[in-house]
C-alpha cells in the first residue's frame, strides 16, 4: 500500500467507517483498491482512532448462552506397581584394572576415579551388557517394565 493510496476523501471515510463501529475487513471491502485490512488497522492506528472507537455493540439474539460443560471423570488410581525388591548384589572390583589406552572393545569401561588424576582406570573386566561388566550393569541399568498398561500410562490414556 502506497502512501498515495490514502487521499484525504478515503480518509474521511475511513474515519466514518470506523466510528459507525465497522470491522477493519468491511472497510477495507467498502474502500475497495487492494486495500486490505492490515491496511486499515495500520492507518487506523496512524490516526490515532484506536482508542476513539466506541465498543461494538452485540445483539442480544445472536449470543447463546454459556454451555455448561460437564467436568472429567477422575481418574482411578493407578494399579499397585510390583513390589521392589533390591538389587542383587554381584561382585565388583575396587579399583580398575584397564587404562583408557588399553580397554578394549569387550572390557567393562566403568571409571574409577577423576579422569584428571594419574591414578584413573577403568575396570577391565568383560562386558556383559551395553558397556559394562555385570556388576557394574546392575548399578546403571533399570529394569524396563514394558507391559501394555505401562505403555498406556507413558502415552497418557490409562
Amino acid at each position: 500500500m502506497t502512501a498515495s493510496a490514502w487521499t484525504d476523501d478515503r480518509v474521511g471515510r475511513l474515519k466514518t467507517l470506523w466510528l459507525e463501529g465497522r470491522s477493519a475487513a468491511q472497510i477495507a471491502r467498502d474502500l475497495d483498491h487492494g486495500l486490505t485490512r492490515s491496511a486499515v488497522l495500520g492507518k487506523v492506528y496512524r490516526l490515532g482512532l484506536s482508542a476513539a472507537r466506541p465498543p461494538a455493540s452485540r445483539s442480544a439474539g445472536l449470543a447463546a448462552p454459556p454451555v455448561a460443560r460437564r467436568p472429567w471423570p477422575a481418574r482411578p488410581a493407578p494399579p499397585p506397581g510390583p513390589a521392589s525388591c533390591p538389587p542383587r548384589r554381584v561382585d565388583a572390583p575396587s579399583h580398575g584394572t584397564a587404562t583408557i589406552l588399553s580397554v578394549r572393545r569387550r572390557d567393562c569401561r566403568w571409571p574409577y576415579g577423576d579422569p584428571g588424576d594419574p591414578g584413573f582406570a577403568l575396570c577391565g573386566r568383560r562386558i556383559a551388557r551395553g558397556a559394562f561388566c555385570a556388576a557394574h550393569a546392575e548399578i546403571c541399568y533399570r529394569p524396563v517394565r514394558q507391559s501394555a498398561e505401562s505403555l498406556m500410562a507413558l502415552a497418557g490414556l490409562d
